[in-house]
């Protein structure tokens, strides 16, 4: 039996609560997962799950031996990447998650850098606008809007995203000066949902004052990249992440409404499973794309 390839099985069956889970995870097929786990049981003589028929979860003695397994695993796979490392190069899969938005924008290009100067690493880029368990869902590391409530994880503080307010200048010509948060509250506006409040107030700061502006939201989207794209289509005023909207305030095609207020900031955060921070692969990432992402105009 290969004690190796049986714990790695048993640890992602743990993880993702099931036999077909791991087995996608370790691109291996589903009977070859069941035989790992049977030789296994067998291998300690203990039953180390139990299995309904909604899920797989460990026995006492299955999760004694994920906790020991798991931590492991980890060390022994960053041992052997750390001697790789030291052979003259770091290698390996990485899999990151990202939003949408930023990811697109701004953070694949930082990836296809990374992997210039480290051709043997293989990235998995997974984009999309949520939060996601690092652990259940494999992934090494994920960047992430607002602190993290785990507590089972290293984070790294990367800055704040700024949204400001904008519209283009042939929204402008058509409504008019748009000069006070009362003139703001007449026209319209587009704006995620996320930042509108459930009765479609916006929370606008300037310096340490905070107030609350009633809007017309002509569209709520969870999309940030739409809502880009709509504030240079003329479609309304609202405020939008700077990072997405550099060129166009450079160049004119959006300009800024109320320049003395801004939405409040939201904190950017670079977070990874502490069972796996020592992996040299994710450690030389994370110490590539940190500085990086701090220099992206937009996140102070």
């Amino acid at each position: 039996m290969d004690i190796a390839a049986a714990l790695k099985a048993f640890v992602r069956t743990v993880e993702k609560g099931s036999v077909t889970g791991a087995a996608r995870d370790l691109s291996i097929s589903q009977p070859a997962v069941t035989k790992h786990l049977r030789n296994l049981e067998h291998h300690v003589n203990a039953r180390l799950l139990e299995r309904t028929s909604r899920a797989v979860r460990p026995t006492a003695q299955g999760l004694a031996l994920y906790e020991a397994s798991r931590t492991a695993l980890a060390s022994i796979e960053a041992a052997m990447e750390g001697v790789r490392r030291d052979m003259g190069g770091i290698e390996g899969t990485l899999r990151l998650h990202a939003p949408s938005c930023l990811g697109a924008r701004h953070l694949f290009h930082m990836v296809t850098a990374f992997q210039d100067a480290h051709p043997a690493v293989q990235v998995d880029l997974v984009l999309d606008n949520r939060h996601v368990d690092l652990v259940y869902e494999n992934f090494d590391l994920a960047v992430q809007y607002g602190r993290p409530e785990a507590q089972d994880l290293i984070i790294r503080r990367v800055g704040a995203i700024r949204r400001v307010l904008v519209a283009s200048p042939a929204y402008l010509r058509r409504v008019g000066p748009i000069d006070s948060l009362e003139r703001l509250s007449e026209v319209d506006t587009v704006a995620t949902l996320a930042i509108l409040s459930p009765r479609g107030m916006l929370a606008l700061c300037r310096g340490e004052t905070v107030t609350e502006v009633a809007v017309h939201p002509t569209l709520r989207t969870n999309n940030a990249q739409v809502i880009a794209d709509s504030l240079k289509a003329g479609r309304g005023a609202g405020p939008v992440q700077v990072l997405l909207v550099g060129d166009e305030l450079a160049d004119g095609r959006l300009v800024r409404i109320l320049p003395d207020w801004e939405v409040k900031p939201t904190e950017l955060f670079l977070t990874y499973p502490s069972t796996r921070f020592m992996r040299p692969v994710v450690r030389a990432f994370a110490d590539f794309v940190v500085p990086r992402l701090r220099a992206v105009e937009g996140i102070d």
